[in-house]
């Protein structure tokens, strides 16, 4: 995409910035409300009747779909458990719900009234079976749990994300799946008394808290209070919207110069389900932007449900000679690629793909950082130009932007 006329492209961004920066003012003016105490959960069948057009979008999301009963939705399971494979040791009817659907996919067994993982789990993308047990001394839980994952209850690792209010003394749920009131809060209320003071909406919170709502499950840490009820939860027991999430939860921070097991040594995360941990050590956090800002949940044609497609959702805000940069006549000034070509998008070098979800299957970043070669070979932390060109050198792409006048020749080596 070609911007020939700068001034008109800049005096648009810049309108849409100044209405972006006076969003985010009323925002922060606006004292977070409380969910009512006595509101109780509904479920999402509740919102349809008033929200009907949303709520269509909304049921064919993953959100709506990462768990799925097979005896409900037999189509749910992707492989074939007909094939003979070495890891495939359990049957379908073996099988009371299927976890994920894009990267990886994962079966879990009741036993008693607890869900246990199954020990293999389907890679979407190289269509293959793989092993599947969290590794001893990995994840901080590892060591309040046995060591083979068919003993470890989803309860306390997983199913607090993937469901809305999950009671830990009964181990039931409201519903399964991302539900309106995971976002919204108890809707009971608002049901009876359907008014803007009766539920939470998340884009009239102010940035912090409106983040929180996402990083509630997409962010590694851990809660402040545990054990709960005997055992070590994975997710933060007890929030719900509309209250703060610092008083139950706290994220699994980086170790500077060092690389650990959900972080790379210069703090960006290296594996998947820690958007928030990248999120909020970015410039775009700091400036009162939030998921919403990028992604719908509710759905979208796009892919991860973007408000726009990846290559233009970025120029919402950005774009050439605009304040927010980038500060260049043409978006390929900027970028030093053709026009349309992967290596033009934004995200291709702002976000790359450096964040394992399964096997060499990776997922974007969202620091918003551009990792330049040289901490490449001081951090080890993958960068953009040698993660798409991988028959080159990190020398190489040093040299390369180098020459790019753009580009400080000094912050090229940094």
């Amino acid at each position: 995409m070609r911007f020939r006329n700068g001034l008109v492209i800049w005096a648009a961004l810049t309108a849409a910035t100044l209405c972006a920066a006076r969003a985010r003012v009323s925002a922060q003016a606006t004292p977070t409300p409380r969910t009512p105490s006595a509101a109780s959960y509904v479920g999402s069948a509740a919102c349809a009747r008033c929200h009907a057009p949303v709520y269509e979008r909304w049921k064919l999301t993953r959100m709506a779909n990462v768990v799925r009963d097979p005896k409900d939705h037999p189509d749910a399971v992707l492989p074939d458990l007909t094939k003979p494979d070495p890891l495939l040791t359990f049957t379908k009817d073996q099988i009371a719900f299927v976890y994920g659907s894009k990267w990886k996919q994962r079966y879990f067994t009741k036993v008693g009234d607890d869900y246990f993982p199954l020990p293999a789990q389907w890679d979407v993308t190289h269509r293959q079976w793989r092993p599947y047990n969290v590794a001893m001394g990995t994840d901080w839980w590892t060591a309040f749990y046995p060591p083979e994952n068919s003993k470890r209850p989803t309860g306390p690792t997983c199913d607090g994300c993937h469901s809305v209010n999950y009671d830990v003394k009964t181990k039931a749920v409201t519903e399964w799946n991302v539900g309106c009131e995971k976002c919204h809060g108890p809707g009971s209320e608002h049901v009876a008394r359907p008014t803007r003071a009766t539920i939470v909406n998340p884009s009239r919170l102010d940035p912090v808290s409106a983040v929180n709502v996402c990083i509630q499950c997409h962010s590694q840490g851990r809660p402040l209070v545990n054990p709960v009820e005997g055992r070590y939860y994975d997710w933060p027991v007890g929030f719900r919207v509309g209250l703060n999430l610092r008083d139950y939860w706290q994220l699994e921070e980086s170790k500077p110069g060092e690389t650990t097991f959900t972080h790379f040594a210069d703090g960006t995360a290296h594996k998947n389900r820690m958007q928030g941990n990248d999120f909020v050590q970015s410039a775009m956090y700091t400036h009162g932007v939030t998921c919403s800002s990028c992604h719908d949940v509710h759905g979208t044609q796009n892919n991860a449900d973007l408000i726009k497609s990846s290559r233009l959702v970025c120029l919402t805000c950005h774009g050439p000679k605009s304040p927010n940069g980038p500060h260049t006549a043409t978006v390929e000034q900027h970028t030093h690629h053709q026009p349309a070509s992967a290596g033009s998008e934004c995200v291709s070098c702002h976000m790359p793909a450096i964040e394992q979800t399964i096997s060499d299957v990776m997922v974007r970043s969202h620091t918003f950082r551009f990792i330049t070669p040289t901490m490449t070979e001081t951090l080890k932390v993958p960068n953009a130009c040698t993660t798409c060109h991988k028959d080159r050198s990190n020398a190489w792409a040093s040299e390369a932007l180098r020459r790019w006048p753009e580009f400080s020749p000094w912050r090229v080596g940094q």
